[in-house]
């Protein structure tokens, strides 16, 4: 089962906690000593401060940028961290851990610099970090340990924020697959309408000129060109209302190549069904719009890695049945019009509808229609 992908903000908020947690997990011991042992107000005052004000700048700039709102001045603010938490072990006790406060900034170096920049500030605390600690008189262990803690520090830093980055640029794409799929619709439905009116409308007016020559010499052929005048409005009419309803040249098999090809753009796993070329023509229009309504629900309504479309044709039914994971998780009045719209249309055709999660994780969309066309 995959879980929905929470909005950016949320995944921000998340990401920010956790670390802030992971932090105090680093100072928790010595002001636990502080609270519990040594009981000396003023220097837990200068604790408490000390470390609430590193831990709300760590987290106010490591927020600004998750959200892509960098600052030059953000440098000074690392600064202004490394400082602090470089100030408190000889203020206050090294051997209470305090020590643990020199790992505190590694985590920003590689999300407030640039690359090149974060390595050789990064080189260049691996270096001198334990040479404080050595002066500060930290056992050796624990010299040893902010050796290999800041780089990894400022390698899970860089990490966390680059893999932020890539689920929201992925949520863009999604998304933006989702509206270009729209627009080759619109561009489609415009182009058939175009041809359809395009050239009826041309000659309608053709006929219109020819009526008025004739309008003051010839009574019987001004009636016979309004006659084929009102044929070819007609004509314009149906054909206008065939391209509506998508009953022109409408094709199951390029609906489900269109519906492949947009979700395996979209990163999803797709395989299109076989259709059979004996498949009845009627089953084409209600399916096809079945399949197109599909693909633009799991494009805007999950987070799917894969989507089965399996077609099975009966004696006396024809089925499709659309199952993706990524499935979100909705209440029963949620449901989007362009379900609902679908469940009205099958309904028309004499099918049978189904849409909605499966309790698997999985967003199930199945469709029947009769296999005869009087049915």
């Amino acid at each position: 089962m995959q879980p929905r992908i929470p909005r950016p903000t949320v995944i921000a908020a998340i990401i920010v906690g956790m670390t802030a947690l992971t932090l105090a997990g680093f100072l928790l011991p010595a002001l636990w000593y502080e609270i519990v042992d040594r009981r000396d107000a003023g220097r837990l005052i200068l604790a408490l401060l000390g470390a609430g004000a590193a831990f709300a700048l760590y987290a106010r700039l490591l927020w600004q940028n998750l959200m892509r709102r960098t600052a030059p001045a953000h440098r000074l603010g690392l600064a202004a961290i490394a400082a602090i938490c470089w100030a408190l072990p000889p203020l206050l006790d090294t051997g209470q851990g305090w020590g643990n406060a020199l790992l505190v900034p590694a985590g920003l170096i590689a999300v407030v610099l640039p690359v090149r920049e974060a390595i050789a500030v990064t080189a260049a605390a691996t270096v001198l970090t334990p040479v404080y600690g050595v002066l500060l008189g930290l056992p050796a262990l624990t010299v040893l340990y902010e050796v290999t803690g800041v780089p990894l520090g400022a390698f899970s830093g860089y990490v966390t924020v680059w893999l932020f980055h890539v689920v929201q640029e992925l949520r863009e794409a999604r998304a933006e697959l989702a509206r270009s799929a729209v627009g080759e619709e619109r561009l489609r439905f415009a182009r058939d309408l175009h041809d359809v009116l395009g050239h009826s409308l041309q000659a309608v007016a053709l006929r219109a000129e020819v009526a008025e020559r004739f309008v003051e010499r010839d009574d019987g052929r001004v009636r016979k060109e309004l006659t084929e005048i009102q044929t070819m409005a007609r004509d314009a009419v149906r054909d206008v209302r065939e391209v509506v309803r998508g009953y022109r040249a409408t094709s199951l098999r390029t609906e489900l190549d269109g519906m492949s090809a947009v979700l395996r753009a979209a990163g999803i796993r797709c395989e299109r069904p076989e259709v059979s070329p004996e498949l009845p023509a009627h089953v084409h229009e209600p399916l096809g719009w079945v399949a197109r309504e599909a693909a633009t629900n799991v494009l805007r309504h999950s987070s799917a890695s894969w989507c089965e479309i399996t077609l099975r044709a009966g004696r006396d039914r024809v089925q499709l049945e659309v199952v993706n994971d990524g499935a979100a998780r909705r209440g029963a009045g949620d449901a989007g019009s362009g379900l609902a719209g679908l469940a009205e249309r099958i309904t028309a055709a004499g099918g049978r509808f189904r849409a909605g999660p499966a309790g698997d994780g999985t967003f199930r969309v199945t469709a029947s229609v009769p296999a005869k066309g009087d049915a």
